[in-house]
């Protein structure tokens, strides 16, 4: 640890002074502290009755060091996660540090660009492809990067992970993770409307056994889809159409959708509503217990930050609910700025989008869709330039049909507490 943390302070130090004598050159250095306190009784699950409370404290710091010169650019960044009392107070080994961001990009000519390295995918309302920045330590990708900008956006990236340093197989066992990705976005904007279009190839390895010996083959799906987002000075209305085919990673059929539409209006200098709905496929429960060959009907958001889509408390696509009943959304918010503050109050209604089955029946018995409805507010404070203070309460109504889902006590108090303070100042830049 000693020696990383030399060596990392070394090369930043020579890009300090030698940025001095390059005029061509540029170079940044900036920072990121940011604790965060959680009351959590009903976070992400419903609490079992007479379940004790959660009360933790996380932390995410990060250097980013950025330097560009002539037609390269660089970036890193570094960051560690940790919980607060996770280490012992004297310990002689290394904790969470980890690589967030290194890459290196070329401009091969005016208007085009290659990117390569450990790198965020943040596209559109990051529905698809999202840094996670909520998540304390993020999501960044291993890919290469091929970008086109003009008069519109053309974007290509290419991955193909492998865990271990091998001679022979590239067998792969992360099984969160993909086996290969690629992905094409296009967007242009014309005038007040932005129109992008994304297909995503996503290949993940799939473990079977083929003569009684353990087997592995890369198994892909096919989302394509568009983001549409119209935007003026008081309105705003986006929408996002993604479809899935192929195969799932378990290597079953693949047939499923995503819709969303949604508006914004500022009808004053302070304050502003939205509304909107989506849907997110899902495969019935019926239909997996009449049928063993059933198609997957459940959309997954794959590489995007689940924790902006259907409420904060993180119930749906944030490592959960994937493969399910789908679910559907119809969201209603409320929002109040001046000055410094901000305060927004966002209230969702949930359902399944197919059929729950109500459990220990010998006949098929089909439950309600209703899952129940969430509440989520959220004040935040300006202190000045580099500091935020952000308070949050969220609670879940919810239904009969949401604990068979995820199992605790629907008539218990399910809500979550949260703030946050951050720091991001700019040390240098030249």
């Amino acid at each position: 640890m000693k020696k990383f943390n030399v060596l990392f302070i070394s090369i930043l130090t020579v890009f300090v002074f030698g940025v001095n004598t390059l005029v061509q050159a540029q170079f940044s250095l900036s920072g990121e502290f940011r604790p965060r306190t959680e009351y959590r009784h009903g976070f992400k699950n419903l609490v079992p009755e007479d379940a004790k409370a959660a009360f933790q404290i996380s932390q995410r710091t990060r250097i980013n060091a950025a330097y560009t010169f002539q037609n390269m650019k660089f970036g890193i960044s570094v960051q560690d996660v940790r919980l607060w009392g996770e280490t012992p107070q004297l310990t002689a080994t290394s904790n969470r540090l980890m690589l967030h961001q290194a890459w290196a990009e070329i401009g091969l000519s005016k208007n085009l660009g290659l990117k390569l390295g450990r790198q965020e995918l943040v596209y559109d309302d990051a529905r698809m492809l999202g840094n996670v920045d909520w998540a304390q330590q993020g999501r960044s990708h291993d890919l290469a990067l091929l970008k086109y900008e003009s008069k519109f956006k053309l974007h290509v990236g290419i991955a193909f992970n492998q865990q271990f340093d091998q001679l022979l197989t590239t067998k792969y066992d992360l099984a969160a993770n993909y086996k290969s990705m690629q992905f094409l976005w296009f967007n242009k904007q014309i005038k007040k409307l932005s129109i992008s279009v994304l297909a995503l190839n996503n290949g993940m390895e799939y473990k079977y056994m083929k003569d009684s010996v353990d087997a592995f083959k890369t198994v892909f799906s096919q989302t394509l889809g568009t983001h549409l987002n119209y935007k003026t000075e008081k309105i705003a209305i986006y929408g996002n159409v993604y479809y899935s085919l192929g195969k799932d990673a378990t290597d079953r059929d693949l047939k499923a959708y995503n819709l969303m539409v949604g508006g914004d209006y500022q009808f004053s200098k302070n304050w502003g509503i939205g509304l909107g709905a989506e849907t997110l496929s899902g495969t019935s429960q019926k239909e997996k217990k009449e049928n063993q060959n059933y198609t997957n009907k459940s959309f997954n958001p794959f590489y995007g930050t689940n924790h902006k889509f259907n409420g904060f408390m993180d119930y749906f696509y944030v490592s959960n609910h994937l493969n399910s009943v789908g679910l559907n959304d119809l969201f209603l918010s409320a929002n109040y700025k001046q000055n410094k503050t901000s305060v927004s109050l966002t209230a969702h209604l949930f359902s399944t989008a197919a059929d729950v089955l109500k459990p220990n029946q010998t006949e098929t018995v089909l439950l309600g869709k209703n899952l129940g409805t969430e509440l989520d507010l959220v004040y935040s404070y300006k202190i000045n330039e580099i500091a935020n203070v952000s308070v949050g309460y969220s609670q879940m109504f919810g239904s009969e049909t949401l604990q068979v889902l995820k199992g605790g006590d629907h008539k218990q108090t399910n809500n979550w507490v949260w703030a946050m303070v951050s720091f991001r100042p700019t040390f240098f830049k030249q």
